[in-house]
């Protein structure tokens, strides 16, 4: 998919397909930020097919967030919980 349909299908309801206009505000989707929903029926009516690609995505950011590399080495740090270890001499 071209970026400028993933912003076109970013810009409307992903249930009713209405578009986001200045009177009609679009929420993301709490979990996933993957959809957008005009109001709080259209995201219960369209949730049994977002199911599935949410819980995926879900995953996904928390594996991000679990496995990040620290930005810089860290020595003398646990590389579990990145504390400090303290070695006596």
């Amino acid at each position: 998919m071209s970026s400028d349909l993933v912003a076109a299908a970013m810009m409307c309801c992903a249930s009713c397909g209405v578009a986001e206009v200045d009177d009609v505000k679009l929420k993301k989707c709490d979990a996933c930020d993957l959809v957008r929903y005009c109001g709080y029926n259209c995201q219960q009516d369209h949730w049994p097919q977002h199911e599935a690609s949410c819980k995926e995505r879900v995953t996904e950011l928390r594996e991000e967030v679990l496995f990040r590399q620290p930005e810089s080495t860290h020595l003398g740090d646990c590389p579990i919980c990145y504390l400090p270890i303290s070695v006596e001499f």
